[in-house]
């Protein structure tokens, strides 16, 4: 049964990709830290390498822009904290469900994206 399942995904040309460990990645305990944070609160709108199947903007390269692309605000923390604090357009604000730490860590993986 598995050999046949195992078969059926190469025939089909499925990849199955296993996601890349924090180390993998090279991330930094705050890093890390911000990648769960990313998991638990963002991930459900926002992919952190490709906007497929998502309501929210990719944030793959968001801080490599001079610009937010969805946004058009300077592509800095400032802004971005301002954003994840406030929410913006039809995303909600998470100044009541997330510390200023877990934004700053938040932050960090952001850059790493």
């Amino acid at each position: 049964m598995v050999c046949t399942i195992a078969l059926l995904t190469v025939l089909c040309g499925c990849e199955v990709e296993r996601r890349r460990s924090d180390a993998d990645l090279g991330l930094n305990p705050q890093q890390a830290s911000g990648r769960h944070v990313y998991d638990q609160y963002c991930d459900r709108c926002h992919a952190p390498y490709s906007s497929k199947k998502r309501q929210g903007p990719s944030l793959k390269g968001a801080f490599k822009r001079q610009y937010f692309s969805a946004s058009g605000l300077p592509a800095n923390d400032d802004r971005a904290r301002d954003i994840i604090r406030m929410g913006r357009n039809k995303m909600d604000g998470f100044s009541n469900v997330l510390t200023d730490e877990q934004i700053n860590d938040l932050l960090a993986y952001l850059h790493t994206l």
